[in-house]
Formats: C-alpha cells, sequence, structure tokens
C-alpha cells in the first residue's frame, strides 16, 4: 500500500522556521522525483520545490533562497526546510512523488504564518 505522510506543520510566527517531513512507503522511493506544492485558501494548487532522482532541485522564485528541499533515500523521506517564513506562505502544503507512469500524493500538513 503505497503511503505518503506529511508532517511538521504548524503555526510559527513571521520569520520563523518550520522543517516539514514526508515519510514514503510502499513504491521505490529512489527512483522517484519529489516535490512540495502548497495550497492556499481560494487558490490553486501550486508547486513550491522538486527534487530530481539525481538531486537537481527547484524553486519558485517566491521561496528561493528560503526554502531548501532535500531527500534521504535510506530513510524514504523527503524534507521542506523553510525559513523566514512570511504571512503568504500560509497554506496545506502536500508531498507529491512522480515517476513517467505513476505519481502520488500525501493528505497535506496545514502551515499558517501569523504573528
Amino acid at each position: 500500500q503505497v503511503q505518503l505522510v506529511e508532517s511538521g506543520g504548524g503555526l510559527v510566527q513571521p520569520g520563523g522556521s518550520l522543517r516539514l517531513s514526508c515519510a514514503a512507503s510502499g513504491f521505490t522511493f529512489s527512483t522517484y522525483t519529489m516535490s512540495w506544492y502548497r495550497q492556499a485558501p481560494g487558490k490553486e494548487r501550486e508547486l513550491v520545490a522538486s527534487i530530481t532522482l539525481g538531486g537537481i532541485t527547484n524553486y519558485i522564485d517566491s521561496v528561493k533562497g528560503r526554502f531548501t528541499i532535500s531527500r534521504d533515500n535510506a530513510r524514504k523521506t523527503v524534507y521542506l526546510q523553510m525559513n523566514s517564513l512570511k504571512p503568504e506562505d500560509t497554506a496545506v502544503y502536500y508531498c507529491k512523488a512522480r515517476n513517467p507512469v505513476s505519481s502520488y500524493w500525501g493528505q497535506g500538513t496545514q502551515v499558517t504564518v501569523s504573528s
């Protein structure tokens, strides 16, 4: 059974940090590109960051220099380190695994940036 379980979300003040984790099971983690998406209320889901099998990373412009995506294939886990958080980063954050033939989503974790 395929599972992607996100954790690490919560309430943080502007300028603070959070580290999201996504633990995978039920598929060959090391052969999938892993991504973090987010969806704010009333907005479409957007790709935040991705990391390929070989460790190549990509970020949307609004998080460059603040967020870092990483993966640990031995632990079958992908991380999103989020620093200098802003209120506009408030959203549900989702983990996604994809390869040319299949993709899987996690259930999401809420991140709220507010004073």
